[in-house]
């Protein structure tokens, strides 16, 4: 896997398609090949997490307006840029970023609500899909690259882009959800643990999304005009090695505009790539991986879903962030009603919402 393959968010796999007259189903295998086949293992899923049913991708509605390149092809436009090359937005621009940040905000909070032991992660993307079309925004997930959904919900062992499903949640799990709303050209993207019951969830568990969360504060801490980005990457490596956590290495954070994603790349490790300079008007999200054990990741047969490669539990923060003149705020950052989690309240880095490192 290259270097570019490591960091890209979304790990694509091309596939090919069958050729003309090419026969599908139980007929297309006969004979000694076909038992070969049928010998061979199925995948090996290596947590307490699998695959359940999927309901069909969710509909727009003509209402939404606004709507990404890739809503009916699947593929994104996607500019050429070198990892230095890191574009500014204009005003106009920053405005249409907070509106869409916002959003986000908005749907991952009516998300979050909802929570509880039994709801499946399907319903959870049903509640992401409605909550974004009511504001007549489009859910950026939905046929990015295929993705047959409207959110991602990565659970214990998922590292990230955990597809919604009919599992229902357990009251030990703990569960990521990710949200990316595009409105007016531009998308905001921010995501959040979530316990699905605070008293059957385990205290390695909370640690673990403390420790992740902690590591995430501190790293939105240093951003400021003139610092380097693959600074970063040490920051948290360095705060979760020394308290007995990895940092994952093969996903990482990302630029994001009118492109979902783009430069820089944000490195959750110790690095000395050359992704440029943070200056004003810089937008991009840091989002770290943290694993109780290895960072290792295996991809699920889906060609989507990461999972730590030992089975243990994993956990992530993100935020779309602005630079400013002072230090940097959160695009996506939390408002009046938003759910006030334990490890906010419990912060050694920041109590409370975070709400930049302005002046800091």
């Amino acid at each position: 896997m290259t270097r570019q393959d490591r960091c890209s968010l979304v790990l694509l796999h091309n596939k090919k398609k069958p050729s003309k007259g090419a026969k599908k189903g139980p007929q297309a295998g006969k004979g000694f090949g076909a038992v070969l086949k049928s010998l061979t293992p199925t995948f090996k899923y290596t947590g307490t997490i699998t695959p359940h049913s999927q309901s069909p991708p969710r509909p727009i509605p003509s209402t939404v307006l606004s709507l990404p390149s890739y809503h009916k092809t699947s593929i994104p436009h996607q500019p050429s840029q070198l990892p230095w090359q890191i574009e500014k937005k204009s005003e106009e621009d920053i405005a249409k970023m907070k509106k869409a940040g916002r959003i986000a905000r908005e749907v991952l909070d009516a998300a979050g609500r909802a929570v509880r032991p039994g709801i499946t992660t399907d319903e959870i993307d049903a509640i992401v899909h409605s909550e974004t079309i009511s504001r007549n925004a489009y859910p950026s997930p939905l046929n990015y690259h295929g993705y047959p959904k409207s959110c991602c919900t990565s659970i214990n062992e998922i590292i990230c882009h955990g597809i919604p499903d009919s599992r229902p949640l357990q009251p030990e799990d703990i569960l990521n959800i990710d949200v990316t709303c595009y409105y007016d050209g531009f998308h905001g993207d921010c995501s959040e643990m979530f316990i699905v019951d605070k008293d059957k969830v385990d205290e390695k568990g909370k640690e673990l999304c403390q420790v992740t969360y902690d590591c995430w504060v501190l790293a939105m801490e240093y951003v400021k005009p003139g610092r380097k980005y693959q600074d970063i990457g040490a920051i948290i490596e360095d705060y979760v090695t020394s308290r007995g956590y990895t940092t994952v290495r093969s996903f990482c954070g990302h630029g994001i505009g009118s492109t979902f994603h783009t430069t820089p790349n944000i490195l959750h490790y110790r690095n000395s790539e050359p992704n440029g300079v943070m200056e004003i008007g810089h937008t991009f999200t840091i989002e770290p991986m943290i694993c109780e054990g290895t960072n290792k990741h295996v991809t699920w047969p889906d060609d989507w879903t990461a999972a730590t490669q030992d089975g243990k539990r994993t956990a992530q923060f993100e935020h779309t962030l602005l630079v400013t003149e002072g230090g940097c705020v959160p695009l996506t950052g939390k408002i009046e009603g938003s759910m006030k989690q334990e490890w906010e309240e419990k912060s050694e880095i920041h109590k409370g919402f975070w709400e930049g490192s302005v002046g800091k």
